[in-house]
């Protein structure tokens, strides 16, 4: 057997999955001042004693996943817990031998943004060390590196840029990602559509602001920044942001892997994102034509009678709302348009006025608007033709995940209008890869979004109930009192549903099943060894 001073023999290589948490600071709330605080490790633990390490921790058998890990860890030698922490960004994992120790590392990267007084967090005072550090230290990310003076643990900068890829794509690109990454993730009133087209603008700008020494690298970086515009800007949403960028990849990548120098192609790169989004932009008039050839084709008894068409929707899509004026309009017909209000941001109302507002002509004559309470589903489902919803993904079983309120409104028309036909408005972008309900996150958000209502309408006990809330996600040690849950978006099955129109036409579930496949092999492809 070698000596430790040798080396470590191929069998003696233990494998080991961790966590690595890098907690970042923004003075005056400015991502573009990022700091990140690196933690000096003590004379007591078994490796890298004295370096500086992120928080850091073995991924155990009972952990549910690595991100739970990070949590519990940083509780450990921080004493900080998810109300002093948010979760920034999830850190594409990687590998790496270290033979000097017989380890071969798997790290899973996490950031977090250390929260202060003003939101409820303990901020830096919160901070108290176990005996695994000795101190820590705030640094400007972009200034860590891997040599001996720098004094950090081994591919502590390859951790770091993969929670922060702002590390190698230099100032003017960095800002642009961190300015995109942002925008998503704060934006809780566009559809997926829109956060799709935010998230291809910010590649585009992030791509325009590169100078990097080849094309390969160019291509790896690009594909870095894409995938955490997927991961990191707005996951809920992340079936149409990632359809749509890697769609634009495609043309990219064609540019880049023909050439040498990333310089001299840069503009017919641009052109090419810049055609991409003009198609993408067409699909929703190919959308509202598609949708007004189904109802004439399914309709054609009420069409023809010039009878009126009874349509219950809910939440704003610019899909759904220029669909339904170009169907009253094409269709020569009356709608009967019955609209839920879908609280807690009455998406709903805000469609209502967007019809309203927008509609010219005669058109809105031919459009008859009744608002109900979210409550009053069954009500307004009573004798409808089409309940008519948008989906912000669309699994490969062709189930599809919408605001919630979309399932309750589906089972009361199928009990008190039998009838009916359940038809979903989606570009194909929607498609999620293989797997999307098990990778869907479930975005529980601000609670105080639910009870502002009742503040604002004087509702009794509402501040009892105020006064008693915990996190949406509460942490072991927290007392259980009340929970207020906001969730935005729920599944409703392919079962339930009649038709899929899309800019490509009628779809099948053999069709989304084929592009969700498609999607996945890509996505693999493009991302998987980054």
């Amino acid at each position: 057997m070698a000596s430790s001073q040798e080396g470590h023999s191929k069998g003696e290589i233990k494998k080991q999955s961790v966590a690595g948490s890098f907690l970042f600071r923004f003075p005056d709330g400015d991502e573009k001042k990022a700091q990140v605080a690196l933690f000096r490790r003590s004379g007591d633990v078994r490796t890298y004693q004295h370096k500086l390490a992120p928080i850091s921790g073995r991924v155990e058998k009972d952990d549910v996943s690595p991100l739970a890990t990070a949590l519990r860890e940083i509780k450990e030698e921080t004493t900080l817990d998810l109300q002093s922490l948010e979760l920034l960004r999830v850190g594409k994992p990687y590998s790496f031998l270290d033979e000097s120790i017989g380890r071969e590392w798997t790290i899973n990267p996490f950031a977090f943004r250390l929260k202060g007084a003003s939101e409820g967090g303990k901020g830096e005072a919160g901070i108290v060390l176990d005996w695994e550090h000795a101190g820590w230290e705030w640094h400007d990310p972009l200034t860590v590196n891997e040599s001996e003076e720098f004094g950090g643990v081994p591919k502590i900068v390859n951790s770091l840029r993969r929670v922060w890829p702002e590390y190698d794509l230099g100032p003017k690109a960095g800002k642009a990602l961190t300015s995109g990454l942002q925008k998503l993730r704060d934006d809780h009133e566009s559809g997926a559509r829109q956060l799709a087209a935010i998230a291809v603008s910010t590649l585009k700008e992030v791509i325009s602001g590169m100078d990097p020494a080849s094309a390969s690298e160019a291509w790896k970086n690009i594909r870095m920044a894409a995938w955490h515009l997927c991961k990191n800007g707005r996951e809920s949403m992340g079936a149409a942001i990632t359809s749509a960028l890697v769609t634009v990849l495609g043309p990219v990548e064609y540019i880049l892997v023909n050439s040498d120098a990333f310089a001299d192609n840069v503009q017919q790169i641009l052109e090419a994102i810049d055609k991409q989004a003009s198609q993408r932009q067409a699909s929703a008039t190919r959308i509202r034509d598609n949708f007004a050839n189904y109802l004439r084709e399914t309709l054609h008894h009420k069409i023809s009678s010039k009878s009126r068409i009874s349509i219950l929707t809910l939440s704003s899509s610019s899909t759904i709302s220029s669909s339904l004026l170009e169907a009253a309009a094409a269709l020569g017909v009356a709608l009967d348009l019955r609209i839920l209000e879908s609280r807690p941001n009455c998406e709903g109302t805000s469609l209502a006025a967007k019809l309203l507002g927008s509609a010219a002509g005669d058109r809105i004559t031919k459009v008859n608007i009744t608002l109900y309470t979210d409550s009053s589903a069954a009500l307004a489902a009573e004798g409808v033709d089409v309940v008519l919803l948008g989906a912000d993904r669309i699994s490969a079983g062709a189930d599809v995940s919408n605001k919630t309120g979309s399932l309750p409104a589906v089972l009361s028309a199928r009990h008190v209008a039998p009838g009916a036909k359940v038809v979903i408005l989606s570009d194909t972008d929607k498609i999620a890869g293989p797997g999307s309900i098990e990778k869907h996150v479930v975005e529980d958000n601000d609670p105080l979004e639910v009870t502002a209502a009742w503040k604002a309408t004087g509702v009794q006990g509402q501040a009892v109930i105020e006064s008693s809330l915990q996190p949406a996600q509460p942490g072991p040690g927290d007392i259980k009192r009340v929970t207020v849950k906001n969730i935005y978006f729920e599944w409703v099955p392919a079962r339930l549903i009649d038709a899929y129109i899309t800019e490509q036409g009628l779809w099948s579930s053999d069709d989304i099943a084929r592009r969700s496949q498609w999607i996945g092999n890509e996505t693999d492809r493009l991302f998987k060894n980054l």
